[in-house]
């Protein structure tokens, strides 16, 4: 099983006529994804990569159903594509873009508030539903079939915990980069809901990073979590000295004061197995799950 994508995921993608866009798009169709439609303003009618492309969002969702999002935007543009596709009650849209500005995600969070829609991103990699749907940029070769579920907020790192969920020898059910940006869509939390209610998710690994709350949040809803399953949780920036200044809003606002062992000892408190090096992920899954 999996969450959020799968096999029958009908995937629009907005924006589908640009380079990237066009890049991407032909290595998730040659993944075997749904992707039924496009939308470019001003393009409607006509078709790119065998794939119709129409001027709006419930314009392509009218003619094809589509219920998913993938958005090759510009950041200035990304407002009015989650606006659309929030509009139209999609059930997911991911940003690509890095560099939203803040407001505009305020706006947007305020939009998403109560909505249909679930947004990932922005500034991420997507999600992956290995051997059915690949929303976004993932490098798809890395990714297997199995059932520990990934999420990170490291688009590198994202990487890394897959390969070491291979070296395993497991698989992944569903693997989510939730966004490098200090404002983004869905975090840890509803993350780890949908993981805790698909039936064919045994163990979740978790990447968190410095910069934010939103590890200790992710820690305190663990901890009171009637049904866990078990995490296995990274933090990157533990080797680095108290008061180093990383590039993040977040950090800077703490002013160094939120460590990665602060991180770390939050999510030990709630249950969460954490490793110190990522490369320890393989012998804790094994550990689990054999």
């Amino acid at each position: 099983m999996s969450i959020l994508v799968n096999k029958n995921t009908k995937v629009l993608v907005q924006g589908i006529t640009g380079t990237q866009a066009s890049f991407h798009v032909r290595k998730s169709l040659d993944y075997g994804t749904d992707i039924v439609a496009g939308v470019t303003p001003g393009k409607g009618g006509t078709e790119h990569l065998g794939i119709p492309v129409f001027g709006t969002v419930k314009e392509a969702i009218a003619n094809t159903g589509a219920n998913a999002s993938v958005m090759f935007v510009p950041a200035r543009f990304v407002k009015n594509a989650v606006k659309e596709a929030v509009e139209a009650e999609l059930d997911l849209a991911v940003c690509i873009a890095d560099g939203v500005p803040i407001h505009d995600m305020m706006e947007i969070r305020a939009m998403l508030k109560g909505s249909k829609t679930k947004l990932i991103g922005p500034n991420t990699p997507g999600i992956i539903t290995p051997g059915e749907a690949r929303l976004g940029i993932f490098p798809e070769n890395i990714h297997k079939k199995g059932r520990v579920g990934v999420v990170s907020r490291s688009s590198t790192l994202t990487y890394e915990a897959v390969l070491e969920v291979n070296r395993a020898e497991m698989g992944q059910s569903t693997v989510i980069g939730l966004g490098d940006d200090m404002v983004i869509g869905m975090d840890f939390v509803e993350v780890l809901d949908e993981f805790s209610q698909d039936d064919e998710t045994d163990a979740i690994v978790l990447i968190g990073q410095l910069g934010g709350a939103f590890e200790e949040v992710a820690a305190k809803h663990y901890k009171l979590m009637p049904n866990k399953k078990p995490v296995i949780a990274f933090v990157a920036g533990n080797t680095i000295p108290f008061g180093h200044k990383m590039g993040y809003a977040g950090d800077i606002i703490a002013a160094g004061k939120v460590t990665a062992q602060d991180k770390r000892a939050a999510m030990q408190d709630a249950g969460m197995i954490v490793v110190d090096r990522i490369s320890q992920i393989r012998a804790q899954l094994q550990n689990l799950l054999r």
